[in-house]
């Protein structure tokens, strides 16, 4: 079984919720001609990733214009990972909604590592990893900066995730898509991200977790590497079948852990050289 995803490498126009909602039914379409199981979008992109941003201008979960992505993907038998800024209780929230082929909402996965040393710091942050069946396959959401602590995508293998979606909207990006790989491969889940397009930004990508063959020769994990300019879609192809049998063997993921030496994971104590304003 291939399971296809579709990454959308584009810039979401601002504050421009109708631009960006028809940005996102366009290429839900194109998608859906090139036989996608599901479109990934970058971060935040019905709102645009626009910050500071206030809870007035945030969305709700029961928006109008969900709605209307849910009915365009029910029409066109496609998944959609929505993202935007919502209202959470008190602040906006940085959501991604995965939607399956029925137009259903499955999961509303809010980040939770926010960038608390920039504007996100007034972000309501998420409180736990999620995954959701989406048509058979377990798939877990973790957004931009979530990415870079290795403990995230580990909670999501953990909690069952075969693939793993990541909307972006970063810079910078060389080591972070060198970053992606490697969680792909010491999960051994496919990683697949949606970065928007500019100027040391892009680089849209999507990774197996499969990383040497049967005979135990090394190959190229990478499925898809965008350039950072480039706008438009790039087509992730999983084989979900080699991806289970490989995940069945192999000795990464949860194999052989030694968690009793992982204590002080759980330490919350911060000291030299990490101390930095802001922190709680």
């Amino acid at each position: 079984m291939i399971f296809r995803v579709a990454i959308l490498q584009f810039r979401a126009e601002n504050t421009n919720i109708k631009k960006n909602i028809d940005t996102i039914i366009y290429y839900m379409h194109e998608a859906s001609k090139n036989g996608a199981d599901i479109l990934l979008l970058p971060e935040c992109f019905i709102t645009g990733y626009d910050l500071p941003i206030t809870f007035e201008k945030s969305i709700s979960c029961e928006d109008d214009v969900i709605a209307k992505v849910c009915n365009t993907a029910k029409m066109l038998s496609i998944g959609v990972v929505l993202t935007s800024f919502t209202k959470g209780k008190e602040k906006p929230q940085n959501t991604a909604f995965v939607i399956n082929k029925s137009g259903k909402i499955i999961m509303n996965y809010s980040k939770v590592h926010t960038c608390d040393f920039a504007d996100e710091k007034d972000v309501e942050a998420g409180t736990e990893f999620k995954v959701c069946d989406f048509e058979g396959i377990k798939i877990g959401i973790m957004i931009c900066y979530d990415r870079e602590y290795p403990e995230s995508a580990r909670m999501l293998m953990l909690k069952g995730a075969e693939i793993i979606l990541v909307p972006n909207d970063c810079c910078s990006m060389k080591p972070r898509i060198q970053a992606l790989s490697t969680r792909a491969y010491e999960n051994m889940v496919g990683i697949a991200m949606a970065n928007a397009n500019g100027h040391n930004a892009g680089c849209s990508c999507a990774y197996s977790p499969i990383c040497w063959d049967k005979n135990g020769i090394c190959t190229n994990n990478t499925i898809v590497l965008a350039d950072d300019m480039t706008e438009g879609l790039y087509y992730a192809d999983f084989d979900m079948d080699a991806i289970r049998e490989y995940r069945s063997t192999e000795m990464m993921g949860n194999t052989f852990r030694k968690v009793g030496a992982y204590k002080g994971l759980l330490d919350a104590t911060i000291s030299e050289p990490f101390i930095r304003d802001g922190q709680e």
